[in-house]
This record gives structure tokens, sequence and C-alpha cells, in this order.
């Protein structure tokens, strides 16, 4: 950790404070740390000073867990503000923490298997007597019939002992490395290391990087909400202070309103801690707490802490904003990128605590992420897409330019994050789409959407009551004439990292998962049914994107395809291409090193390098290709030769193509490829295995939520899709003899939810409202819903003739994997959690948690 990136106790030269380092415990004065109003006026009293040799912030004792059994205290990844009492007893030392076996988030108890206790004899209940008198009495005629039972239940309990065993080898299946350790081990004969407390699952350290105040509300949200419910430690950090056109008002009077930029941004400022406050607490007035911090870019950022839940921070880095979303601004992110301008200045909002100006190098913006970054160490960051595109007809972007240009500076401070600081957990991206969702189909369902919309409400200030006392007003009038925005409030979509096909397995039933931590693909292995699992191994090569597919050669080997993001001297060397390496042998641990396939786009002033992650199939002859979608919203593939080489880009037509294609072959071997439009779903077929794809068809499904799943069944290719404003899932069968046909289509229900549905066998499952991982083991059972909160898309995978395994990267970026048999009335297995528990060698030190969060400027969002 930097020494410029200090807490709110550091010495700041803008005003009086004690101590020195992000730890120290600092002092409120007007120009440093200040309770907000709400405080002020007296509802609830700052926490007092805490010593700064206590242990780390551990959680709020009354949160509920975000799984199923009731968690052991543990230590919080976040420090804790310095002005917050700890109200959680301390925890074992890390190093206990370390020797505690892992165990399924579903489990309770160790997963020994203890056998069947037989029940004792009945006694009869008079004392006189001997005992076996009173039973003689007892029995009576029946005691021929009493025998009997005794047989029956001796032949029960031969069953039950038998069920154990099954249940054991079942066991083993599914949790290779524990069980193989644990009989593989003399059983100890003291009772409390027989049966150890299972160590709690983490529930990850989100960070949130976002242009403007709202930018995640409206396209982050709910998972930004689920997060909060689930108890999860939410840092969002705002970029720019949106001051737009500094006039806070709706239309009626907006021409009679005068400009006040600083009072604006304020304005905008209150409303998220007003939106922020209800989500956590359900009263948006709850306090906070407001601090001064020194950035490792030179200039201050101000920290708000919600008191009632100091796990919730946001970080105001207050650089000016574009004030336009297409039209050329020098003053701005993207002119700071370009090079137009050699320093950003900084728009600090009136009331802030931060009173002395500033302003950015390219550089410093990335290090002062890189210094946030390093204080928060989370398991998840999110940002917005840094590759939008444009629209083809007028070339415009298709978001604003402060979102992406913002994502970008993201990449950058990630990558360096990733490359220069070793104490840290690993890391997932995810990434959002922005105003591209008001032109596509609802994701949300009803309820979801209504209560997306009703924090926005509050965001907006729609009620007028000056709870937060302020003469800017209490949030952003703006948008209070329509606070869903161009029907944002109505979706969310990833823009990476949909792929279905992640996990896969080998003809030896051994396992594997691929993911991107860290800005590299990470490997777990196990090998075979019951084999140790291994990983997460990072293979050699940054700069990958979120979200990557496999593939299986027909000499058995596994293909991992990808893209990944370079960046140069200048701004034009901001590249985007699909690379893809390959096992040298089947089964094998190595592989090869990344090559390149290139990028169907020019350059990326033409088109940004929009190009989506790329499908990959191998057909019937084992010929493999690879598609994506491009920056002109069409089809492009490359098709691989007979001698290993690949052929040209080749253009296969479609137009209004969105998210990523899916592809899959079908019982004859001819692959299929899909895609999804803005009003339904296209596809394209080879007429025989191995010649080249036929022209582009309309399927005449209806209008679908991104994305698509593609699977190869029942003699064709199987669609999974979910309904827009429902979150139901929909299946329908492709078949390809004499061109696309489309049948079979269904409405399979579920948990409502967003995203990817994956699809293996007897077993479906996605992403259900409240964001967790919902399955369906077996057509006409009720959905099931498990605790995990998770990144990106889910995967399953048939492994051997008779077993589905499961599997997803939780918010700690730590993989958990389940497994069910594929019979129609089968049961998902627990969860096991797979490698180390994903923290950081030693934990800093406690001190005051910052991060903040934005959204899209009302005047231009």
């Amino acid at each position: 950790m930097s020494d410029s990136w200090q807490g709110p106790g550091a010495r700041d030269p803008q005003g009086p404070s004690t101590g020195s380092g992000w730890g120290q415990q600092a002092r409120p004065s007007e120009q440093g740390q200040q309770p907000d109003r709400a405080a002020r006026q007296g509802r609830q009293q700052p926490y007092p000073a805490r010593d700064a040799r206590q242990q780390p912030y551990q959680g709020h004792p009354q949160e509920r867990h975000a799984y199923a059994h009731p968690p052991r205290q543990h230590v919080h990844p976040h420090p804790h503000p310095p002005e917050q009492a700890h109200q959680a007893e301390p925890r074992a030392e890390s190093a206990e923490r370390a020797e505690a076996p892992e165990a399924p988030e579903a489990e309770a108890a160790a997963p020994e298997v203890a056998a069947p206790e037989v029940a004792a004899p009945e006694v009869d209940a008079e004392t006189s007597g001997s005992r076996r008198q009173a039973r003689r009495r007892a029995r009576g005629k029946d005691g021929a019939r009493d025998g009997a039972r005794r047989r029956r239940r001796g032949g029960l309990l031969k069953v039950v002992a038998f069920c154990v065993v099954t249940a054991v080898g079942s066991l083993i299946l599914l949790r290779g490395n524990e069980l193989l350790d644990r009989l593989g081990t003399p059983t100890a004969p003291d009772k409390a290391a027989e049966t150890p407390a299972p160590e709690p699952p983490d529930p990850g350290r989100v960070l949130q990087v976002i242009a403007h105040p709202d930018d995640d509300l409206y396209f982050m949200n709910p998972d930004l909400r689920y997060s909060i419910s689930a108890g999860s430690p939410v840092t969002s950090v705002y970029l720019t202070s949106g001051e737009a056109d500094g006039i806070n008002a709706g239309s009626a009077k907006a021409a009679t309103t005068k400009p006040d930029k600083p009072a604006y941004a304020e304005a905008r400022q209150n409303g998220i801690r007003a939106a922020y406050a209800k989500m956590a607490t359900g009263d948006r007035g709850s306090p906070w707490t407001r601090t001064v911090v020194p950035t490792k870019g030179g200039g201050h950022a101000e920290v708000d802490v919600l008191m009632a839940k100091p796990q919730v921070n946001l970080v105001w880095l207050q650089l000016r904003e574009a004030g336009t979303v297409y039209e050329t601004a020098p003053n701005s992110l993207h002119g700071l990128w370009d090079g137009k301008i050699p320093r950003l200045d900084s728009m600090l909002a009136s009331g802030t605590p931060v009173k002395q100006p500033f302003s950015y190098s390219k550089d410093q913006v990335v290090q002062t992420l890189v210094g946030i970054l390093e204080q928060y160490r989370p398991t998840t960051v999110r940002s917005q897409d840094p590759t939008p595109g444009r629209y083809p007809d007028t070339k415009r972007y298709t978001d604003h330019q402060d979102h992406f240009y913002g994502a970008r500076f993201v990449q950058l401070a990630t990558a360096a994050y990733a490359k220069d600081v070793t104490d840290r957990p690993h890391f997932a991206v995810q990434n959002y789409a922005g105003y591209i969702n008001g032109s596509l189909p609802s994701a949300l369902d009803p309820d979801e959407a209504k209560e997306k919309l009703d924090i926005l409400g509050t965001y907006a200030w729609l009620d007028r009551q000056n709870h937060c006392n302020s003469p800017a007003g209490c949030g952003d009038l703006k948008i209070s004439d329509q606070p869903g925005g161009n029907r944002w409030s109505d979706s969310i979509n990833y823009a990476r990292g949909t792929s279905t096909n992640w996990l896969t397995s080998d003809a030896q039933q051994g396992l594997w998962a691929f993911k991107v931590l860290d800005g590299q693909v990470a490997v777990w292995h196990r090998a075979g049914p019951a084999g140790r699992w291994k990983g997460p191994d990072l293979l050699p090569g940054t700069g990958m994107d979120p979200g990557v597919s496999t593939v299986t050669l027909a000499d058995g080997r596994t293909a991992v395809f990808g893209t990944r993001t370079s960046f140069g001297a200048k701004p034009t060397d901001y590249r985007r291409e699909v690379v893809h390496a390959v096992q040298k042998q089947p089964g094998a641990e190595q592989f090869t090193e990344w090559q390149s396939l290139g990028t169907p786009e020019t350059a990326d002033e033409n088109w940004t390098s929009d190009i989506s992650a790329p499908a990959v199939s191998v057909d019937g002859t084992g010929q493999l290709a690879a598609y994506v979608r491009d920056g002109a919203a069409g089809l492009r593939g490359r098709v691989q030769q007979p001698d290993g080489s690949w052929g040209p880009w080749e253009k296969y037509g479609g137009t209004d193509l969105h998210g990523s294609p899916a592809t899959a072959t079908d019982g004859a071997g001819r692959r299929m490829v899909f895609a999804a439009t803005s009003k339904s779903v296209v596809g394209w077929t080879q007429p025989t295995p191995g010649a080249p794809l036929g022209q582009v068809t309309a399927t005449g499904l209806p209008d679908t939520t991104l994305p698509l799943t593609a699977d190869g069944r029942e003699g064709g290719v199987r669609l999974w899709f979910r309904k827009p404003g429902s979150g139901n899932v929909r299946t329908a069968l492709i078949t390809g003899e004499g061109g696309l046909k489309v049948s079979q289509m269904t409405d399979l229900g579920g948990l409502q939810g967003f995203g990817s549905v994956t699809a293996s066998g007897h077993l479906l499952a996605g992403r259900t409202a409240g964001g967790q991982l919902g399955s369906e083991a077996g057509s006409g059972r009720p959905w099931e819903r498990s605790p995990l909160l998770f990144v990106g898309a889910p995967s399953s995978t048939m492994t051997g003739k008779g077993l589905v395994s499961l599997a997803v990267v939780g918010l700690d970026a730590r993989l958990y994997v389940t497994s069910s048999a594929d019979v129609p009335n089968a049961h998902l297995a627990p969860w096991q959690p797979v490698g180390p528990r994903n923290a950081p060698p030693s934990l800093p030190s406690p001190a005051s948690p910052a991060s903040p969060a934005s959204g899209p400027a009302p005047a231009a969002p």
C-alpha cells in the first residue's frame, strides 16, 4: 500500500488532524472529517474513536449472512473507520482460520458420515422386578409379533447402512480433496478434532467504479442492492462530480433556475447517500461520516461511511465531467485519455470536506485508482463497458463518453494493481452495459424493476422534503420528471462474461474450470471423478477480458478462447483481439501460449474495439471455428484449416446483433450459430459438416433478453433464453435439415432473474431475482434457490454419462462446484469451495474504508 494513499487520519494540509497513515485516528475538523447534516441533527451520534490495536472490522453484528447457515465471526475484509466503534468480538488469528478445513457453504457440520445409532430396547415403566420379567409381561402373547418387528428393524438398519456407504461414495465424487484427506488420516481421539467448526463462506468485497453519480443506480442495480443486502462490503467510487450544466431542476423550472455547478454536484451526492442509506438500512436519512483522504495521485478524495452499516462506503474523486454525451469536450476523461489536455481539473461540490482544488494527469488518475484498490482489496471489481460500440448509421457512440473512457481508466488501474501489488486477493471484473439497455428488451421482472425505480426515486428527491438540511437540495431533480431514464430502470445487462461453457470435463471424467482473475485466465482442475482439486493457477499472459469459452477438440484436448485488450503509447493503440490457448495433450495441465486470431475491426477509431466474446464449436468433421459480433453489429468468423492455420475473418451478415453469439453442433455434425437482436433471434447453419455457414435466417422466435445459450441435443440444437419483462426461462429446439426450423417453444418458468442460463442433462441453472443461483434438477420439479451470489454466468457440464457438474465463481472470486445425478428427480449436492480462502496474506491495519458510487449525470446520463 502506497504511503500517498492514506486514511482519513492522515496528516491533511487542508485541515488539522492527528496521526499518520490510513490506519490512524483522525479528528473531525471543518475541512477534514465531518458527520453529514443528518448526523448533526441528532439522529445518531458518531461511533466513538477506536483503538488502532483492535482487530479489523468484522462486520455488523446484526447482519444476516448471505449463506444458508449462520456464520462464525470472521475478520471483515474492510478496515474499520476510525470514528466507528468495533461492535463485534474479535475472532481468532488468521493462522487459526487457515487450519480449519474447508466445508461446503450449505453444510453446518463436518462431512464425516456417522453410522446410524441402534435404538435401545424398550424398558418397562415399572421399577419393581427384573427388566427381563417386565419385558415378558409387556410382550405377553405378542412375543412372536415383536420378534418379527425386531427382525424388520434389523433389516432396516442394513438398508440404512447401505445408504450410508452409498452416500460416502457420492460425497467422494463431489468432494475429492476433503474426504480423501480425511479417509487417509487416522481418527483422532479428540472429538473436537473430529468435527471442527466449518469455515464460514466469504461474501466477497465489491468495489464499483463509475463515471457519474447515478450510473450505479441505472446500470449496476439490482446487483448493487443484492450485494448490500447480502452483507458484502461495498465501495462505490465516482470519478466525476457529474456537475453537468449546474441546473438542478425538472423541465418545467429549468429555464428559470440559475446554474450552480458546485451546488448541483452536492445535490447529486446527497441523492446518492440517501439511495444507499435506503438500500442498506431502509432509512434514507441514516447518517454518514464524511472524511478527506489524500490520494495516491496527489489530490484529495471525499470518503463517506454509512454509520449504521460501515461496510458501505462512497468515494468521491470529484473530477470535471465532459458535459456532453457525444460532442468533443477536451476538458474531460476522454480528452485526458487522448492527450488533448495534460491534466483534468477537479470540480468540488459545495459542502464537501475537500476544500483544496487539484488536477490529475492521466497517470495520476490511474495511480489514484490503484491506491483505492490497494486500500479496499476487492474480490469483485465492477465497471462500465469500455467498448460500447457505435450506431451503424450515425457512427455515434452508444454510450456516454465519460462512461467508457472512465472504464478504460479502470482497465489500466486494475492491470497495474494486478502487476505491482502482490499482497492482495484474487479479483474478478464485471462490465455493465449502459445506454444501449434502453433499446433492448426489458431484462427485469416487474417487482425487480419497481424496486430499482423506487431507489432511483429516492435519488431523484421526488418527495421534495429537505431531510438532508442542505440548501443545494437532497437529490437530482433533473431526472425527477422521468426517474427511470430511457427504460434503464427495466434492465441490467453484462457487457461481457456471459458464456456458460467455461466448465468442461475430459475423457477421464476430470473437471476443468476457466475464469478470468487478475486479468489472467485462472484454471482449476480435478483429475478423474474423485481426484484432488487444484487451483486457481493463472495461465501466463495478461490483459484478458472477462469471460472465456472452452471447446473439446476432436483429439480430446481442451481449447480456451477469449479476448485480450492491449494498450500502447498512442490512444489509437488501444486494441482488443481474439486469442486462444490449447492443451498440449489431452488431460495435461500444460497449455500453449496464447495465440492471436486478431480482430475483424481495422482500428479503434472506426468502431471502437467493440467485438464480442468469441463463441466456438467443432463440427462433425473436427473443424474448429470461432465467431464474434463485430462493431457493426454483424457476425464475423474464422475457421481453422486442416493444416492448423486459420482462414480470414469472414462476413456472415446479420444486423442489429447484440451480446455474444452462441454456437453448437447438431446430431448430424452441422454447426449452428445464433445471435439475439432487439426484436428476435437469427441463425446460421452449415448445410453439411465441413461446409461454410449458410445465409442468415430469421427464426421467428419472439424477442428475448440477452444472452443466449445453445447445446446440441435431441438431434438438433436447443436454445435457452429469457422472456422479457419476466425473467422466465424459455427454450426451443432448432433443427437444420433443409434449413433452420424451430419447434417445441416452451416457457419453463423459473425464479425470474436475468442473465445467462446454463443447461446440461436434466439440469438448468441461472441467476434468480435476489441474485442467487436458481436451479431445476428435473422436469416438472420446482426450482430451488441457492444462497450463492456470483460473478458473471454459471456453467455446467456432463461428467461421464450419469452426472452433471455445476460451477459458479462467487463474489469472493472463489470457485464453487456441485453435482447432481442426471435423473429426473435429482437434487444438487452441497456446494464445495475450491482452493484456499481468497484473502490477502495479511489484513490491513484498522482504518476507515473508502469507496464511492456514481451514475450518469442527469443532464447527460
